[in-house]
């Protein structure tokens, strides 16, 4: 036990490093594309981060027969994600920002990019979610088809909107860490940063999650709630420790950007392959988190379609939704 508490640690620190220079990467392969930090963060950075804990439902679900413990660990993964990035994820970035700041100053974002990419996170994962009661395999096959193609054209809006503008947020962008001499990298190094970084990412959380779980096993957390609550904390948490660190230098498009467009791959992409793969029967706690999660973001849409900002405390408030699960976990045993 005492092991894995140090392995823990180990690990975050490990993952924490993989997370400076997987922003230092993204941020450059925006200026060399020609993005602005739209599209860096809510497709690049977003996608990128999310790889690794994407693998961890598709081989619960792939390695086990249909209706097996494996299969309600990889529903329980999958809706679990978008749950932890509506909630802790924001929480975390809120208190960064306050902690920043000194004082609830509104975050520094471009508003029609929060209001597009939650519009269609409260879209893609209703429709996900409400697949669970369809009668027919037919049905869910169309429910899958959409939840494609609407994530690809997510991204062809979002690139589309963003070639050419440069947000400038914060500080000038600092040298690329593979060549710190040299103030135009060639695309080739960065890209060979990039993926060096996610290396370094899914080397930390794959120790990490290994931590967890023996963890979560000492103390006697059941199946579901591993998936629904430990999985996703190990796994995309650590990783939005990118979201902390463009906060830390006043670059929130990135940082919010981050999390949300994660939010969208993983409300859309992700479940297809659950409804695709598995019965995606989904119990009630499992319908809970997901309410919680679409509740969590209304609550955020909100305050940037009434005011057109979001302050770091509107951010802090998201933790409660998670708080609620967590009662509601408790009080039914």
């Amino acid at each position: 036990m005492a092991l894995n508490v140090i392995l823990l640690a180990v690990s975050l620190l490990i993952i924490l490093a993989g997370a400076e220079t997987f922003t230092n990467s993204v941020e450059w392969l925006g200026k060399k594309l020609n993005l602005g930090d739209a599209a860096v963060g809510s497709v690049f950075a977003a996608v990128g981060t999310a790889l690794p804990e994407t693998i961890i439902p598709i081989i619960a679900i792939l390695s086990h027969g249909r209706g097996s413990e494996g299969h309600d660990v990889g529903i329980g993964a999958i809706l679990g994600a978008p749950f932890m990035l509506a909630t802790i994820a924001m929480f975390v970035t809120g208190v960064a920002a306050f902690v920043k700041r000194k004082s609830n100053a509104p975050m520094n974002i471009i508003p029609d990019v929060m209001k597009r990419d939650m519009r269609f996170f409260l879209l893609v994962y209703t429709v996900a979610i409400l697949a669970s009661f369809l009668p027919s395999r037919p049905l869910r096959i169309i429910v899958v088809v959409f939840l494609v193609f609407a994530y690809f054209f997510y991204v062809y809006k979002t690139i589309k909107s963003s070639m050419g503008r440069h947000d400038e947020e914060g500080e000038s962008l600092r040298p690329l860490y593979f060549m710190r001499k040299n103030d135009n990298p060639s695309l080739v190094i960065v890209i060979i940063q990039l993926a060096a970084a996610l290396g370094i990412i899914i080397a930390g959380a794959t120790v990490f999650v290994g931590a967890v779980q023996v963890i979560a096993a000492f103390l006697g957390v059941p199946v579901l709630i591993l998936s629904l609550i430990i999985t996703p904390i190990a796994t995309e948490l650590p990783e939005k420790f990118n979201s902390v660190i463009w906060v830390s230098r006043g670059k929130d498009t990135l940082a919010l950007g981050n999390i949300t467009g994660a939010m969208v791959f993983q409300s859309s992409l992700i479940p297809a392959i659950g409804i695709l793969l598995t019965a995606w029967v989904l119990e009630p706690l499992a319908l809970l988190s997901a309410g919680l999660a679409l509740g969590a973001v209304v609550y955020q849409y909100t305050g940037v379609m009434g005011k057109h900002k979001l302050t770091p405390v509107h951010l802090i408030v998201s933790g409660l939704f998670y708080l609620v699960f967590i009662i509601a976990v408790v009080a039914t045993g």
